[in-house]
């Protein structure tokens, strides 16, 4: 049995190369020198087509199914997306419109964005921050915003956007672990026995 715990890791850009992608990929560098991990990487711009036209999910082609179940079974999440239109993008909440709604009760999940400028980082709490907390996930206390001017040819090029980064890793530690079980029964209507 594998003592690695299960991150999977969602990169809201469309395109790539991606300054969302390398905050992403940086963040997993540094939550793996907090514990040993298994990384599991879906790139919204990859699946994006195949993702935009489903309303269903039998609609859905097996590969993203296959995303999805990994999301809804993560020991540990990681989610960014790029800033657009003060939110983020709408393909990132189509794809997590097919997560079950219990699936992440409970999940730890560090949530991280990019935008043009410092004037979009409260993204994370007026608009990340609500989803997940819809999902009863735990959201780690720790955000991370990374600016165009912090990423620089798609690659950490910022001291104090790293230093966020590793902050956030080294606070995320104690969150890195199992789940202990399947998300519990959180039916809002119990019958008393008679």
């Amino acid at each position: 049995m594998s003592n690695q715990i299960k991150v999977v890791a969602v990169s809201g850009g469309l395109q790539r190369p991606s300054r969302t992608l390398s905050l992403v990929e940086a963040l997993i560098d540094a939550l793996g020198e907090q514990a040993p991990i298994s990384v599991r990487l879906i790139e919204l711009g990859s699946i994006g087509p195949r993702l935009a036209g489903a309303l269903y999910p039998s609609q859905l082609p097996d590969d993203v199914r296959a995303d999805i179940a990994a999301i809804e079974s993560a020991d540990f999440l990681v989610v960014a997306s790029p800033v657009y239109r003060a939110s983020f993008t709408g393909l990132f909440k189509h794809l997590f419109d097919f997560v079950d709604q219990n699936a992440l009760i409970d999940v730890p999940v560090l949530l991280a964005a990019t935008g043009g400028s410092d004037r979009h980082a409260l993204v994370i709490e007026h608009q990340l921050r609500p989803l997940f907390s819809f999902f009863q996930a735990h959201t780690l206390p720790i955000g991370v915003y990374g600016s165009e001017a912090e990423i620089r040819d798609y690659e950490v090029s910022s001291p104090a956007l790293q230093a966020r980064i590793d902050l956030a890793a080294g606070r995320a530690r104690p969150f890195l672990r199992k789940r202990a079980s399947a998300a519990p029964d959180v039916s809002p209507f119990v019958r008393a026995a008679a």
